[in-house]
């Protein structure tokens, strides 16, 4: 059999290869993700994110995530790759000859929605990966012991570090721990399936079982969600590289925010002065309390939470937006004019 595998080995999109570490590190952080799918043994998807990715001479046959993957249209991420084009190309460009390549593909993005494009010998994708928390006897899962440990401090002006997505090498072969791949093998046949789903998202899902049917998971992200009566809903819109960035990100709002908003001449600001006061003893609480992953004030509950991608693999790489995602943005101009000497011009100018 090991001499049939070496001879026709599987293409790397359907193979997944497990590999136990026996470092401290390694063995804690499968143990957390174990206890974890017992007691949060089920998932609910919320829906897909998009994001851009790069293959490189170095990388091929792989692709590697050029950000977060955390827009919630494939506009948003097309506007994210004519971006990071326009500024290498003003920055890191080597001479005018991969400028003007890379400033034609600004403009290709600038005039219709590209989902893939190719810029000298590099290829960039708009990719999709679906959002999920897990979730067991009725509450979703907060961040685990292990993830992230040394984000400890309070500085909410100081900028978080770059989500571990950023950079992620899409690898579907790459080695991985147990629970890792047997997660992965569970989640390989996942489709939608609610009612509330149209017709059109229905049978993209289950097309890609077809043409996508590998799958990887990306690093986990965390989001500061409010428990409301038998259900959640997204209280802070970011996503957060580590739980501690949430918890500021939680800290932040409740302290800075919510008073400056009432602070605007002429705006209608839901909260009260009462309000103000209450959150900034709340938030002042759960600053006390190390990792605490609930804030309750004036009958409300706002939860960290910990959220992970599974984006669909085939045999050329991540699945890029399917047709039934929503995409009702048009592309623009959203750069000034700049040659292929690095001149950019503004307006009329």
């Amino acid at each position: 059999m090991r001499e049939h595998d070496k001879q026709y080995p599987a293409p790397d999109h359907l193979t997944i290869r497990i590999a136990q570490r026996d470092d401290p590190v390694s063995q804690v952080t499968e143990l957390d993700a174990f206890r974890s799918g017992q007691r949060y043994p089920h998932i609910v998807v919320r829906g897909p994110l998009f994001g851009c990715a790069v293959q490189t001479p170095a990388d091929r046959p792989r692709w590697r995530l050029l950000g977060e993957l955390d827009t919630g249209f494939p506009q948003d991420a097309r506007d994210e790759l004519n971006s990071y084009l326009w500024s290498y190309a003003k920055d890191q460009a080597a001479d005018h000859r991969e400028r003007r390549r890379l400033l034609d593909g600004v403009a290709r993005l600038e005039k219709r929605r590209i989902d893939e494009l190719s810029v000298g010998s590099d290829r960039y994708r708009i990719v999709r990966a679906d959002e999920f928390a897990r979730i067991g006897d009725g509450s979703l899962e907060p961040p685990r012991p292990t993830d992230h440990p040394e984000d400890d401090h309070w500085e909410l002006e100081k900028k978080d570090t770059p989500s571990d997505a950023e950079g992620f090498v899409v690898d579907h072969a790459a080695e991985v721990q147990p629970t890792n791949g047997l997660v992965r093998l569970g989640l390989r046949e996942s489709v939608y399936h609610s009612e509330r789903f149209p017709a059109d998202v229905l049978a993209d899902s289950r097309r890609a079982l077809r043409s996508h049917p590998g799958l990887v998971l990306l690093p986990p992200a965390f989001r500061v969600l409010e428990r409301e009566a038998g259900s959640w809903s997204m209280f802070l819109a970011e996503q957060f590289p580590t739980p501690q960035a949430a918890r500021r990100g939680l800290v932040g709002h409740l302290t800075k925010s919510v008073p400056l908003v009432r602070e605007i001449p002429g705006w209608e600001s839901e909260y009260s002065e009462r309000d103000v006061a209450v959150f900034a003893k709340a938030a002042e609480r759960f600053m006390s309390r190390r990792g605490a992953n609930e804030l309750r004030a004036r009958g409300r509950t706002f939860q960290i939470v910990r959220v992970e991608r599974m984006m669909r693999i085939g045999p050329d790489g991540p699945e890029p937006p399917r047709p039934s995602d929503e995409d009702h943005q048009e592309p623009s101009k959203i750069h000034p004019t700049m040659d292929e000497w690095g001149n950019i011009s503004f307006g009329d100018e």
